[in-house]
């Protein structure tokens, strides 16, 4: 017998979308999205994802659906997720997991890149320090937070925060979900010819 009732875990997690709907700027902030990272792939860039344990199942989701396929049937498009275990290993053993993100942004990303960091926290130190790389470089940057948002809503170019305070399960959830509706946009906005890209 379970100690929970599973339609209350269905409940809870319909609140915490309706609370995200409700919050003023949520549509806005996502087309925002889209937008730079469309742009930035219609224009040679390539978006890069990270995040911690299942952030990091987000962005490597997130990632493969572009440079595989998701709903059309259309070229690759430029994504890469920070999720090389060599990479990690490396960095982390000689520099610290802080720097596991920020050091692959000092040498993979360029001017007209897009990052695309993922935080249920809000303060994920590794995103933060990617995010510092990023302004020093002049990259965009798109942050999925959660709770009030922590430190990264400051550091990022466009945060969309997920308003909970529980645990990080129900703001997972609600990421998905805007990762799969910035798949779609940059799908549409790529491909659609009526929208000039």
């Amino acid at each position: 017998m379970l100690s929970f009732n599973v339609l209350d875990d269905l409940k809870e997690a319909q609140q915490v979308l309706a609370n995200y709907l409700q919050a003023p700027d949520t549509k806005e902030k996502i087309e925002q999205a889209i937008d730079m990272m469309a742009t930035s792939i219609s224009n040679g860039g390539k978006v890069i994802s990270a995040g911690n344990g299942g952030s990091m199942c987000d962005a490597m989701h997130f990632a493969e659906e572009l440079t595989g396929r998701y709903r059309l049937n259309r070229p690759s498009l430029a994504a890469i997720s920070i999720c090389d275990p060599c990479h990690i290993t490396c960095v982390g053993n000689d520099y610290g997991f802080d720097f596991i993100f920020s050091r692959f942004l000092e040498g993979a990303a360029f001017k007209g890149d897009v990052f695309l960091g993922i935080s249920t926290s809000g303060n994920s130190q590794n995103i933060i320090e990617a995010c510092r790389v990023c302004k020093e470089k002049g990259i965009k940057s798109i942050c999925l937070l959660g709770k009030d948002g922590g430190k990264l809503k400051d550091l990022c170019d466009i945060p969309l925060i997920v308003p909970h305070d529980g645990y990080a399960d129900r703001i997972q959830e609600i990421h998905t979900m805007i990762i799969h509706i910035f798949i779609r946009g940059i799908e549409n906005l790529i491909t659609d010819p009526s929208l000039g890209r």
